[in-house]
């Protein structure tokens, strides 16, 4: 216990703003005195603790809390980091009621602090880091699971044309665009060989399973990418939209039942534990969104796959000099056994 809430701690807060990430704090308080609705200084800047791809600021204000979204300084992959996209999406969501922070402003130009960024509102809660959920009773343990999910499932029955995201991702299979994207930034960033990954490359294309229907989707959907309620089992913000666009909602379905296979709940006495069961978690999202439950080996194959883009991407950027964050060395080191996994499933699905 005592250590999964160090954890909770060492990964959440903040702390002083690192020398590589400072900005020119006057010229973002003039900037916000022009653009954001209510804004009233001083300004007090501190940088989270988390997030390894977008750094993230906290702004105090005498009246008021904001986090800040920038894209990182310095060479950057030509589709990554799209800030834009993130407030575009929570500016819809918002509008709908859907659990996400209010988005007060976008900033393109970068003469403003160096690259472009978003200021929406902080919202208060908690952040859990640990799916077990050590810190919590066992009765608020299923409740938390069940309001995780189905916020899931409420964000697939949006019509994207209804709420204004028609244009928001491309049209065509969702998983031979992804597929192709991760490859691409597979290969941008790669810096070793992996014969698992060549296989997968390869494999992946020609096996895609057929779209049913297209919704938003988050795109990176766990539990650390939320904030709870202070004292309800509810979800009162999703974060970290980068990955958002439209597409298959089968992608962030099966990496929500990934979870279950990962470190953390994969092998955890979920009955003592009272955390629902994958089928139990799968039944849940079903029951709101009136679809069934595919067969899970390819899907699996695919998301350890992109998570391996994801990591290899982190090792790129350690390369380049522009990871923003100390536990970014940490994650680069997944690369190969995501790799493998994938594999390991892509063979259940009939790989040779």
């Amino acid at each position: 216990m005592a250590e999964a809430v160090r954890k909770d701690e060492e990964y959440s807060g903040t702390r002083p703003v690192e020398e590589r990430h400072r900005i020119d704090e006057m010229r973002l308080e003039a900037w916000m005195k022009e653009h954001v609705d209510g804004y009233q200084g001083p300004l007090t800047v501190l940088q989270f603790k988390g997030g390894q791809s977008n750094p993230t600021y906290r702004l105090d204000t005498p009246t008021r809390s904001y986090v800040m979204r920038r894209k990182p300084f310095g060479k950057l992959l030509p589709s990554a980091h799209a800030v834009d996209r993130e407030y575009r999406v929570i500016a819809a969501l918002g509008k709908q009621g859907f659990p996400v922070a209010k988005a007060y402003a976008l900033c393109t130009d970068d003469g403003v602090i160096g690259a472009a960024f978003y200021i929406m509102s902080m919202e208060e809660g908690r952040v859990f880091w640990d799916p077990t959920l050590p810190s919590q009773p066992a009765e608020m343990r299923r409740k938390i699971f069940q309001s995780k999910i189905e916020t899931l499932a409420r964000l697939h029955t949006y019509d994207p044309t209804a709420i204004g995201l028609a244009d928001f991702g491309k049209p065509g299979n969702y998983f031979a665009r992804q597929v192709d994207r991760w490859t691409k930034q597979y290969r941008a960033s790669e810096t070793q060989h992996i014969e698992e990954v060549e296989k997968l490359i390869e494999w992946l294309p020609r096996t895609l399973p057929t779209q049913e229907r297209v919704s938003i989707v988050h795109g990176d959907y766990r539990l650390d990418n939320m904030i709870f309620h202070p004292t309800e089992p509810r979800v009162v913000a999703v974060l970290d939209w980068e990955l958002s666009t439209l597409g298959d909602p089968m992608a962030d379905f099966t990496y929500l039942l990934m979870q279950w296979i990962m470190p953390g709940l994969d092998g955890a006495d979920l009955a003592a534990l009272n955390v629902p069961s994958q089928q139990e978690a799968a039944q849940i999202y079903c029951d709101v969104t009136g679809t069934k439950m595919p067969d899970l080996n390819w899907y699996f194959a695919y998301n350890l796959f992109r998570l391996a883009g994801i990591t290899q991407g982190i090792a790129g950027r350690i390369r380049d000099g522009t990871a923003a964050n100390a536990k970014a060395l940490e994650s680069a080191k997944r690369t190969v056994p995501l790799a493998k996994a994938s594999w390991q499933y892509a063979q259940k699905a009939g790989a040779v």
